[in-house]
């Protein structure tokens, strides 16, 4: 078996008067040279300037390996590597410099620089493996996954270091490439649970779905809409819209009551329209506010039933598209979410699928009403909120995220008047 600190260059040497401790300063100086260089042998290339010490003892330990005029204390000498092999190998046929600083430092030299090498051969295989497996893929998924262009995605979204960094890199990447070979053609759609033969569960969540919709440049979507994209239907029962106060035309909900509308229902949805033009839906993001208002009305009889949406956090594409819907149907709708990046995000979707309506309780004013004094770290573009232009830059000063909890009476006073008391900065 080879020696674990030098792959077996010491095999039948004699290290002993090598590694006595006045040689320590030597060996030690060398294998910081093979670390900076990457190079664990040493064998040739430029010389390693040493410090002779000041110790007699070390100084005529190393006399006999370091050629040329007598050490002198604290002189800069230059060690010849080509000298040094040729004068060790009289200890043994194959010791190199950098294999006695091994053993005399007790560790492997040059980690860094073959770890570097570990990765870049690990990365070569991997975009070897792409060029290959992408060869067979049907055209129209050749289109998404073309090799000349997936591996650069690939690393520039980080996943050629997470791929190395799971048990079994190329199976899970020939496991995505499989799952992608079953994507369908441009008009035509497939159920997401087919995608993988007798698993309909393996791509409800984890690192495969992900690596495929990195693979195909669905990622920076909602999963949802990435798998859309794709032609994929995901499972239209769970998830969906959670309301109060409006329903779709010619439901029967009783009054006050709170429900679901799942994605089957939300991607034809026709809502019932406002008996008047001026009554106002309330979209947030937190299921807290719906609560608290739904809780309010139950516990104050006579009290306005409230007119409330919840995207339960980040809104689909589809449900984006059901909330444009209710501003077509008539309704003046108010939209918010946490003054923080992904909050600002969902209004950003939400306005854009409804350019009717408009931000609620999102101003710089109401911002800054319920900021703490705490310091975060907040990493805000100046587009990020372009309904309120002096909001990113008040969010980057003070740096902290304000939750729609914080501003909860309030807006509960606006979804019980009927009216949002802010709707504009």
């Amino acid at each position: 078996m080879s020696c674990p600190l030098c792959d077996g260059a010491c095999d039948g040497a004699d290290l002993a008067p090598l590694l006595s401790p006045e040689l320590a300063w030597l060996w030690q100086s060398l294998a910081a040279a093979a670390d900076r260089r990457g190079d664990e042998s040493l064998t040739g290339g430029s010389a390693v300037t040493v410090t002779v010490p000041a110790e007699p003892a070390q100084r005529a330990a190393a006399a006999g390996l370091i050629d040329g005029r007598p050490l002198e204390p604290g002189q800069s000498r230059r060690v010849s590597l080509e000298r040094l092999t040729a004068a060790l190998a009289t200890r043994g046929p194959r010791l190199t410099p950098g294999a006695v600083a091994a053993h005399a430092c007790n560790r492997r030299l040059a980690a860094k620089a073959r770890r570097r090498a570990r990765q870049t051969a690990a990365s070569e295989r991997i975009c070897t493996q792409l060029e290959t497996l992408a060869a067979d893929l049907p055209h129209h998924v050749r289109e998404l996954v073309g090799p000349e262009t997936v591996f650069t995605r690939l690393r520039s979204l980080g996943w050629v270091t997470r791929l190395l960094n799971t048990p079994a890199p190329t199976a899970l990447l020939d496991q995505a490439l499989q799952v992608a070979a079953q994507l369908p053609p441009s008009g035509r759609r497939i159920d997401r649970r087919l995608l993988v033969p007798g698993n309909p569960h393996a791509l409800d969540a984890g690192t495969l779905p992900a690596l495929v919709l990195a693979l195909t440049g669905s990622s920076g979507a909602p999963t949802r809409s990435g798998w859309a994209r794709l032609g994929v239907d995901c499972d239209d029962l769970l998830g969906g819209l959670v309301i109060t106060g409006i329903t779709p035309r010619a439901w029967r909900i009783p009054p006050g009551v709170t429900y679901t509308l799942p994605p089957r229902e939300l991607a034809h949805v026709d809502w019932e329209p406002p008996e008047t033009t001026d009554m106002w839906v309330f979209v947030t993001e937190n299921p807290s506010v719906l609560a608290a208002a739904s809780g309010q009305a139950l516990a104050r009889v006579g009290l306005m039933t409230p007119r409330v949406i919840c995207t339960a956090g980040t809104p689909s594409q589809l449900e984006c598209e059901a909330v444009g819907a209710l501003s077509d149907s008539g309704w003046n709708v108010a939209v918010r979410a946490d003054f923080d990046q992904a909050g600002l995000a969902h209004v950003r979707a939400l306005l854009a699928a409804a350019p009717a309506a408009v931000p609620w309780r999102m101003s710089t004013a109401d911002y800054l009403a319920a900021v703490p004094e705490d310091t975060d770290t907040l990493h805000l573009l100046d587009e990020d909120a372009p309904w309120d232009e002096h909001l990113v830059p008040e969010m980057r000063r003070r740096s902290v995220p304000v939750y729609e909890e914080d501003l909860l009476p309030v807006l509960l006073t606006d979804i019980t008047t009927g009216a949002p008391g802010s709707p504009f900065p």
